[in-house]
């Protein structure tokens, strides 16, 4: 008996993912106007992109996302400003066989995405697997439903007042908590409010605790700086919030599943465009 033999498995996907690329501003142009026969994904990943689709306008600012429809007319509403970039992703949507089963997920066509950095992580890999390896059309459909199901994975908050104080605890670790002193303590006296209540509201609006927030921002910060900058370890971690490497090590290993230094070999390869 051969033991060899590898797992074959058959795909029925509705997704096609046709091209992506990361645009980035040289502070002048703006989005054509045009319809286009496929669906696009847009995500903006630092300042913001004024555009419209059929009679609605959008400004979408870093960490928002948009799915623009095909057959509708879409264009800029606002000349590129010098610090935007976002990465746009066209893809086509094909039809189900009869005989398919399929779990339905329901994506917003527009609003934030929970965790910017780890989106903009799928992003870099579908840019690098088109760049790599632009025959594998399912390996690129595949990153693009990951993403997808980042967008339909919305947050969910509890009363109005106390949603209100959760996103602004969120706003503030996502300003303050690169500064090593930051702590969920000292965010809840900034906030005037008991620790635990703050703590209870944050966990019922996004899932995860004060702590968790708090790495996730440092994480994301360093994982972008091991991907965008020649900064060293060392100065990776005290620009993202951490006082101590081997704490950060720990804390970066167990978010990502990768030593930092092996984290920054992922995604070499993209495609960019500046108009």
């Amino acid at each position: 008996m051969r033991t060899d033999k590898p797992l074959e498995l058959k795909f029925a996907f509705p997704l096609k993912a046709l091209n992506g690329g990361l645009f980035v501003s040289r502070g002048c142009g703006i989005h054509p106007t045009r319809t286009i026969d496929s669906h696009e994904l847009i995500f903006v990943r630092s300042g913001m992109l004024g555009i419209f689709e059929d009679k609605q306008r959008f400004e979408l600012k870093e960490g928002d996302a948009l799915l623009l429809r095909p057959g509708l007319r879409h264009g800029g509403t606002l000349a590129y400003p010098p610090d935007l970039s976002f990465f746009w992703i066209h893809f086509l949507i094909e039809k189900e066989s009869k005989t398919t089963k399929s779990q339905q997920i329901e994506i917003p066509r527009v609003g934030r995405v929970a965790e910017p950095q780890r989106f903009a992580e799928l992003c870099l890999r579908f840019l690098d697997a088109q760049e790599s390896d632009p025959g594998n059309r399912l390996r690129l459909s595949l990153l693009l439903a990951l993403m997808l199901a980042e967008l339909a994975a919305a947050p969910k908050s509890s009363g109005p007042e106390a949603a209100a104080l959760a996103a602004r605890a969120s706003e503030l670790i996502a300003v303050d908590s690169l500064d090593q002193d930051f702590s969920a303590g000292r965010l809840a006296a900034k906030l005037r409010c008991n620790p635990d209540y703050l703590g209870r509201i944050f966990k019922a609006a996004y899932g995860y605790s004060l702590t968790r927030a708090i790495h996730n921002r440092r994480i994301a910060q360093a994982r972008k700086l091991l991907l965008e900058s020649n900064l060293n370890i060392g100065e990776i971690v005290g620009a993202s919030g951490f006082g101590d490497i081997a704490f950060f090590r720990r804390i970066f290993k167990r978010h990502t599943g990768f030593a930092p230094h092996s984290f920054r070999k992922l995604c070499p390869r993209r495609h960019i465009n500046t108009e």
